[in-house]
């Protein structure tokens, strides 16, 4: 027997319909390229949203087509964010940092018809915007529009918001496209249904209790991972919403932190050390009162920077986990109601977890000889399930082996899962060092390094061992004005951790490479380090 309920479609277009009718009077403030704000109401970027919407039909789109953008996170990239789904097409960033080759195939495989690019970012866009099948070129941004592009204010005041009519689009039909970093093989698409958004926008503003009171920043690029679901959660709840525009450097985040006194921010660990950096070296010089929660995902944060925040500056970080494919939220840990009745010593460890599964993902761990038990301590490799997790890859036959034969997907990820429900990663599967038919856990001793005070960043990969198959080498960036010896970090470590555990060689350098998105690039440290076998303790 069915229920007597209404067939709503959860859709993207009702959480634009939601904000026009409720938060009119709510701002969003972007910063610009020459670090002044500009500000406006919720009432003003619906108003420009709808005439987005009608001014793409009339460039030719249809249902379906997709809208490429090439843009830093501010107002302009919010009103394309959320108006080319309501509109019935669907948002698709490429990613800013990649190479002119990548975004090339991105561009072309995902079948992208238009393209908005900020101006300031014309002579990246212009080393591939000629390989590619663009239809249209908008120029977004004060400034003339670059030959053979469209301008984008001109654009809109050639649209009549009369002509906008809202749409009550399947729920299921597809919203949004990002790929993924491409780390093996070439990038993969993942397509997001306006379902897939709506779910996952209540699930994060459940679990991280944003309300229309929050003003909100996400640091994160709209390009990675569906920036988090930020834009569209907090669209959904009429937050006040804080954009850094192209500014990403630490004393300028501060100030944009403190001067529009943001209560909940998001970006990845490296962004968060140097923000640390910069208040450590600046005792009082920011007020962050306002910031009730630091979310923090991307890469495994170390503790040590965790509880430097929180001791010296009172700043309380939520640690996630998840993926593109996963829209991409998976876990939290420190979100509200997590860690009553814990010690604050008990709550800083659980807090270095990835956490706990959000509502409606499903979480467990597979070894070689089937599923493992949730004690803390057996390895396997996460799998997940879940209304907001891709069941494919678009328009590709490659790497369709990441999905179970009843429908999981295999994270690549190796994890320990708590008897409480806490994940904790211990490597991704191709990082893991197998010592002896052991294996080692990267993660782990990468964020007990950096809990070292003269360390700033480190990274640990597998060398080959003749004894051993592997044995971890540790890449250190030291802090300015430190020195430590190998021998020194090695015994820092040595009492947390198994002495076959601990790294054989130190390698010392200026900078450790990374990845579109800011994570280390073990790639290219294994390039660099891997040939050389380990050397002896």
């Amino acid at each position: 027997m069915d229920g007597l309920m209404m067939d709503y479609q959860l859709n993207v277009p009702a959480i634009l319909k939601r904000a026009d009718e409720l938060y009119g009077d709510n701002e969003i403030a972007s910063r610009l390229p020459d670090k002044s704000w500009h500000t406006y109401t919720y009432a003003d970027f619906v108003s420009r949203t709808k005439r987005l919407v009608v001014a793409l039909r009339k460039l030719g789109l249809e249902d379906g087509d997709r809208v490429g953008t090439f843009m830093w996170n501010h107002s302009q990239h919010l009103e394309v964010y959320i108006g080319a789904p309501v509109g019935g097409f669907v948002t698709h960033t490429l990613n800013l940092r990649l190479h002119p080759d990548d975004n090339v195939y991105i561009a072309t495989h995902g079948g992208d018809r238009v393209l908005l690019v900020d101006k300031t970012l014309w002579p990246l866009a212009a080393q591939f915007i000629p390989r590619c099948n663009f239809e249209h070129v908008i120029a977004v941004g004060a400034g003339d529009a670059p030959e053979g592009t469209i301008d984008y204010e001109e654009l809109l005041a050639d649209a009549n918001e009369s002509d906008f009519a809202y749409r009550d689009l399947p729920e299921r039909t597809a919203a949004a496209m990002c790929y993924t970093s491409g780390t093996t093989g070439r990038p993969k698409g993942v397509l997001y249904s306006h379902r897939a958004i709506a779910i996952h926008a209540l699930t994060v503003n459940a679990c991280l209790g944003i309300h229309a009171g929050d003003v909100s920043l996400p640091v994160v690029p709209m390009f990675h991972a569906n920036a988090w679901c930020f834009p569209f959660a907090s669209t959904m709840v009429g937050s006040k919403q804080v954009f850094p525009g192209p500014h990403m450097d630490p004393e300028t985040l501060l100030d944009g932190l403190e001067s529009q006194r943001v209560t909940i921010t998001a970006g990845v660990p490296t962004i968060w050390m140097g923000i640390l950096q910069a208040l450590d070296a600046n005792p009082g010089r920011w007020d962050l009162s306002s910031i009730r929660m630091m979310t923090v995902g991307g890469a495994a944060p170390p503790r040590a920077m965790i509880e430097a925040f929180g001791e010296r500056h009172g700043l309380h970080v939520v640690h996630g986990w998840g993926m593109t494919e996963m829209s991409p939220v998976g876990t939290l840990s420190g979100a509200p109601g997590q860690e009553i009745g814990l010690s604050k010593e008990e709550a800083y460890a659980r807090r270095a977890l990835q956490g706990l599964p959000i509502p409606f993902v499903e979480i467990r761990a597979r070894g070689p000889e089937g599923l493992v038990p949730w004690d803390g301590q057996s390895m396997g490799e996460l799998e997940v399930r879940g209304p907001s997790i891709a069941s494919a890859y678009y328009a590709s036959d490659e790497a369709a082996d990441r999905w179970t034969d009843d429908g999981w997907f295999k994270t690549g990820d190796i994890v320990t899962i708590h008897p409480d429900g806490f994940v904790e990663v211990q490597d991704r599967a191709k990082d893991l060092v197998k010592s002896g038919g052991e294996w080692i856990s990267t993660v782990a001793l990468e964020n007990a390094l950096m809990g070292h005070p003269a360390v700033a960043e480190a990274a640990v990969i597998a060398v080959p061992d003749e004894r051993w198959s592997e044995r971890p080498l540790a890449v250190v960036v030291l802090k300015e004005g430190a020195q430590v010896s190998p021998e020194e970090l090695r015994e820092f470590l040595a009492p947390n951790f198994a002495k076959w555990w601990l790294p054989d060689r130190f390698e010392f350098v200026d900078e450790i490479p990374k990845t579109a998105v800011g994570k280390f690039r073990k790639t290219a440290l294994r390039e660099q380090f891997a040939q050389q076998p380990a050397e002896r303790a």
